[in-house]
């Protein structure tokens, strides 16, 4: 028979002394375990190591989950990303566009009499979008910042243009109402006439010391009439600037398609401009450059990506300025959203190591227990390790990093998750019972004594107790991917593989020639004595 190991939680002294009372009297038949740990204790069992010879393959990613409408990842890439060892990555952005109600290019509180004239210039429109930086000196001369989220060549432009997109970005599945949508990495949406930036092809390069920017106010006849200094802080006590890429628009496509309708049908409501302008691909494309995470949920709505616009209206009466209004129009990135991943194919040569990117990248397949030669459904393994009736007290996988390869932009963690095929997941994913039966689950990166990134780990000790035992019977294939915070498990064991962290690290397989640091499975048990 197999004896599972389970955890008991110590309570108080008086029930910790009516348990040591009753383990007494209590057979080897039944489960033993070490309050607060899985290492059995006891004069009638031996302790000892076995480990497991697994097979962990390349698993090239086609897509992944990439919309906000059942989850809200928050952070979207934009930009490109180029490396010899692992796929070329260019990353955009679609969005809806939120509106306020009651837009007037002239407001009823500055309606002049039938003898007046006003004549409304744009200043400036561009796409706003606020960096992630921290802090690290405010000088006399201004902030000093270092930009983060940002993997690859910062010194190097991408190639970046806005485009309006035809598509209907909807909440609900057009095919079956009554459910939701999603949209994935790779899908495509089309592009309704030309780009939206001036200039086009944009060469888009992040500068931490794009803290500010003036907005030169004009009257009708094109003389300055104003300088305005637009920044935006965290909140009005620190009144330091924070970073921010300005992509001008062009104003008079703007004004053609928001300005001139704003008291029109087209912006009546929400729904009716969602229909009207379905929304705007934010477009990343090229050879070189650097792949930069923008927060589009942020908790300030001021540092959240926007389309700013500035105009003045100058009043008029027999061609003499009586009057002149600035007015500023923000127009959040909001609604439905989903990230657009272009990922370069590209196939890795089957050797001792293995490849690991996020995005749309590369996993990493596990098969943990080998073939299943006399087909009755159960890997042999698993049969030879039930027959051994043992009390499982801790399961670990470690992955070793191949630290030849360059590690300059390798993720803080990983994550496993199973692949399941019978009917109990709806996304054909489940979480590892270790994410939720225990405090530890791991996939952090360890560094060895010098500092060099060295390591992740898994503790996986619950879901091998339960395969072995034979209370869980799905198909023991695990997959290993980049970890984003979407990856942990909330109130359900299903897993949804969203993935907008684009950093990769090449790991050592399963293969001999790696040695001690070969992946392998290793499981600490007890065994009764003879």
């Amino acid at each position: 028979m197999f004896f599972k190991v389970i955890k008991i939680i110590k309570k108080s002294v008086y029930i910790g002394v009516l348990l040591s009372f009753f383990s007494a009297i209590i057979s080897c038949e039944e489960d033993f375990t070490d309050i607060g740990s899985n290492v059995i204790s006891n004069t009638k069992f031996n302790t000892s190591a076995y480990s497991v010879e697994i097979k962990a393959e390349n698993s090239l990613v086609e897509y992944v989950l990439s919309d906000n409408i059942t989850r809200e990842p928050s952070e979207y890439l934009l930009g490109v990303h180029a490396s010899s060892e692992y796929e070329k990555i260019e990353a955009s952005v679609v969005s809806q566009i939120a509106i306020r109600n009651g837009l007037q290019v002239v407001d009823d509180e500055n309606i002049y009499g039938l003898d007046t004239v006003v004549v409304t210039t744009i200043d400036t429109v561009f796409v706003k979008l606020p960096y992630t930086a921290t802090l690290d000196e405010n000088t006399s001369s201004g902030p000093d910042y270092t930009l983060n989220s940002i993997i690859g060549d910062q010194s190097k432009a991408f190639t970046f243009n806005a485009y309006e997109t035809g598509t209907y970005l909807s909440r609900l599945n057009p095919a079956d109402p009554s459910k939701l949508n999603s949209y994935s990495s790779n899908d495509v949406f089309d592009k309704k006439g030309t780009e939206l930036n001036d200039p086009i092809n944009y060469q888009f390069k992040p500068n931490k010391n794009d803290t500010v920017i003036v907005v030169k106010r004009r009257l009708s006849s094109n003389v300055l009439y104003s300088k305005d200094t637009i920044k935006y802080v965290t909140s009005t006590a620190s009144g330091v600037p924070l970073p921010f890429a300005v992509i001008p628009l062009n104003e008079d496509k703007f004004k053609e398609i928001f300005l001139d309708k704003y008291e029109l049908s087209e912006f009546e409501s929400q729904d009716a401009f969602n229909d009207y302008f379905r929304g705007v691909i934010l477009e990343a494309k090229g050879d070189e450059g650097s792949l930069i995470s923008f927060n589009f949920s942020n908790t300030v709505p001021a540092l959240n990506p926007s389309i700013e616009v500035y105009y003045t209206n100058t009043v008029l009466t027999k061609g003499q300025v009586i009057d002149t209004i600035q007015k500023n129009d923000s127009f959040l990135f909001s609604g439905v959203r989903s990230a657009i991943y272009k990922m370069e194919e590209k196939v890795y040569p089957v050797n001792n190591q293995i490849k690991l990117q996020g995005a749309a990248g590369s996993e990493v397949s596990i098969d943990l227990f080998g073939e299943d030669a006399d087909s009755n459904g159960f890997a042999d393994k698993i049969e030879e390790l039930r027959n051994n009736n043992w009390l499982v007290n801790d399961a670990s996988l470690t992955f070793y990093i191949n630290q030849s390869v360059d590690t300059t932009a390798i993720p803080s963690r990983l994550y496993m998750y199973r692949i399941v095929t019978d009917s109990s997941s709806p996304t054909g994913f489940s979480q590892i019972k270790d994410t939720y039966s225990e405090t530890t689950f791991g996939g952090n990166l360890e560094r060895d004594d010098n500092g060099r990134a060295e390591k992740y780990t898994f503790r996986i000790t619950d879901y091998i107790s339960d395969v072995i035992s034979g209370e869980d019977d799905i198909l023991p294939i695990l997959k290993l991917k980049v970890h984003n915070s979407s990856d942990d498990p909330l109130s359900s064991t299903v897993f949804e593989n969203y993935n907008w962290n684009p950093k990769a690290v090449t790991l050592l397989n399963h293969e001999v020639i790696n040695g001690d640091k070969r992946a392998v499975l290793k499981i600490s048990y007890s065994e009764k004595k003879n």
